[in-house]
């Protein structure tokens, strides 16, 4: 990856042992202006040569180390001379590399719990002091058992006697819970005392450097050739159109196609803001028929996925044909698909479900990706967006899926469904914008149900389908909580869906977290 040389000399390897929330430790490490990587623990070596970082971390797992088969830590990591952080699973490793003792515990902790800090350490300092307690997030079943030489108990909890050690003289610490996650309240700040206290790093990573960085890279990479750019009317393939347009100008061109499954009135928004005020040379394609005629009859929601995705290929290809020229395609792919296209082990990853994006297309067109976000998380990609000009309304939006409204229609999808479900949802945002609480949630949306129910409408029986309102607040999207509506905003909200939407009768409010549910319905 290319960064800023001053952002480079100042990085964080972060080494990933399979936890979950991995991705977590690399936003807490940004959020402190620093630049970090996360490599697969196996590859450290060679990260090591690569990035001469500051510091390196250990993420968690769901191995044990007590098991012979199970991620060892990698010798080049104490070799390397830099303060190292262990997390969890990464705690353990480095306590048994060091010839310390893990046994899989008779008392699990997961969730909240309390730990008591017995000793000073340069770690915490300013943030917890001796003799305090504080909150934290567990989730663990083996423990540390006895110490290394040279190791000190500063933190412990009931279930955890070790659960935080320290090496002050080496600089090596490790932590039994998760910093990373909300549910530590302090775990941000740990994070940040290790990157910049302890570790020593600049905070100088910033959208700004990185603009002026990439643009570089950009007209490096494209010299004078043809760019084009598939447009989904998302943050992210604006966000990537609008910073090649301004290294390149002219030699991009993107195309943009309506699949008929966006939500009311977007498609003309994304023409107006990127052909008219942008000015960057744009080919709009309807192929609504095309998508939503496939669709009909198909009610599996992989099949929903796939379907889409192929098709939107294949438009995409038919256009970049016309276009002619282009030897590059350009691509809004982010850092978390960078980090999960990488299995941790070596192996294969699990696919939870298909993505809906044009990753199919490079080898069928020969043609050479540019990816200017692939550092990014979504949250810096819309601080980008923003030091790129690009209008708070459009940068600040919530995340909308690549299959669209297919997949807040269970069953099967058709053109008059994607109508009704799109006034409602354009009502149910309105609302929520009237009431400024679009800003404090992650996502909100309607999903069309297929169940009818029987109303009364005047002096008339209706028998029409039931409208889920559905809206979460969250930090990454990986976990999420119900946003708390108070109850006469969704009776205001369903009041006018039932009166203004003809074929919905009934309005519910979907009240599941995630986990055990996912934020969209399909």
């Amino acid at each position: 990856m290319s960064v800023s040389a001053e952002a480079s000399a100042n990085t964080i390897l972060i080494l990933d042992f399979g936890s979950q929330v991995t991705q977590l430790i690399a936003r807490r490490v940004r959020e402190a202006h620093v630049y970090c990587e996360v490599v697969p623990f196996h590859g450290a070596a060679a990260a090591l040569e690569r990035l001469s970082p500051k510091g390196i971390i250990l993420s968690g797992g769901p191995a044990s180390v007590t098991e012979a088969t199970s991620p060892a830590l990698p010798p080049q990591v104490l070799e390397a001379g830099v303060p190292v952080l262990g997390i969890c699973y990464g705690q353990q490793a480095l306590v048994q590399a060091l010839g310390g003792r893990v046994l899989p515990g008779t008392t699990r902790e997961f969730g909240r719990a309390e730990v008591d800090v017995v000793a000073p350490c340069g770690l915490f300092e300013g943030v917890w002091a001796h003799g305090s307690r504080h909150l934290v997030w567990m989730s663990h079943g083996d423990r540390v058992e006895s110490l290394p030489e040279g190791f000190d108990v500063v933190a412990r909890s009931e279930g955890a006697p070790f659960a935080f050690i320290a090496n002050e003289a080496r600089r090596i610490y490790g932590v039994q819970f998760h910093p990373e996650v909300v549910h530590t309240p302090d775990g941000r700040a740990l994070i940040e005392n290790f990157v910049l206290r302890v570790a020593g790093a600049r905070p100088v990573w910033s959208m700004a450097s990185f603009r002026e960085t990439k643009i570089a890279e950009i007209r490096r990479q494209v010299g004078q050739g043809k760019v084009i750019c598939g447009l989904s009317g998302g943050v992210d393939s604006a966000v990537a159109a609008v910073l090649i347009h301004e290294a390149i100008g002219d030699q991009l061109t993107c195309v943009f196609v309506d699949h008929g499954l966006m939500r009311l009135n977007e498609a003309e928004q994304v023409v107006t803001l990127f052909r008219d005020h942008y000015n960057i040379p744009l080919v709009a394609v309807d192929a609504s028929d095309t998508f939503l005629g496939g669709l009909a009859g198909v009610t599996d929601p992989e099949a929903k996925r796939k379907f889409i995705g192929k098709t939107f290929i294949d438009v995409f290809e038919a256009e970049a044909k016309t276009i002619g020229g282009a030897k590059f395609l350009a691509q809004g792919t982010l850092y978390p698909d960078v980090i999960e296209s990488v299995s941790f082990t070596g192996g294969p990853s699990v696919t939870i479900k298909s993505h809906h994006n044009v990753g199919g297309l490079p080898e069928r067109m020969d043609m050479e990706l540019v990816e200017p976000l692939r550092e990014l998380f979504k949250d810096e990609v819309r601080a980008l967006g923003r030091e790129l000009g690009l209008p708070d309304a459009f940068v600040g939006r919530h995340p909308f899926p690549g299959p669209g409204l297919a997949i807040r229609i269970p069953g099967e999808v058709t053109r008059e469904a994607c109508d009704v479900l799109r006034q409602a949802d354009a009502i149910y945002l309105e609302e929520i914008r009237a009431a400024g609480l679009y800003d404090e949630i992650w996502q909100a949306f309607a999903v069309l149900l297929p169940v009818r129910t029987v109303g009364v409408m005047g002096d008339g029986r209706t028998y029409d389908k039931v409208c889920a309102l559905r809206a979460v607040t969250s930090v990454d999207g990986m976990t999420a909580d119900i946003y708390p509506f108070e109850p006469a905003f969704l009776a205001r909200v369903a009041t006018r869906i039932v009166n203004e939407v003809k074929g919905i009768n009934r309005v519910v409010y979907d009240f599941t977290s995630k986990p055990p549910g996912t934020i969209e319905w399909e």
